[in-house]
């Protein structure tokens, strides 16, 4: 016997149960989270494609540099904040 006394009836069932019912939830949260990093890792992507995109439009447009760089370091924020996440 521990220090803990005697376990109620059923109280190993019960114990037996949170924790599978904790490790289920603990998978399910693993899960998630890589299914949300991908996904910001996805979407990084597409923002980066969009930067590039917008940056050709603009050397096509013949639009001066500076504002070009502002567009590229405005959309290039965006990915940074998004990799925080």
């Amino acid at each position: 016997m521990d220090a803990r006394g005697p376990e109620a009836p059923g109280g190993r069932a019960l114990r037996d149960a949170a924790e599978n019912l904790f490790q289920e939830l603990q998978e399910h949260f693993q899960a998630l989270t890589a299914t949300l990093n991908l996904r910001m890792e996805e979407m990084g992507n597409r923002i980066e494609d969009l930067q590039k995109n917008v940056s050709d439009l603009m050397v096509q447009a013949g639009i001066e540099n500076s504002i070009k760089q502002q567009m590229v370091r405005l959309l290039g924020n965006y990915v940074n904040l998004l990799r925080i996440f």
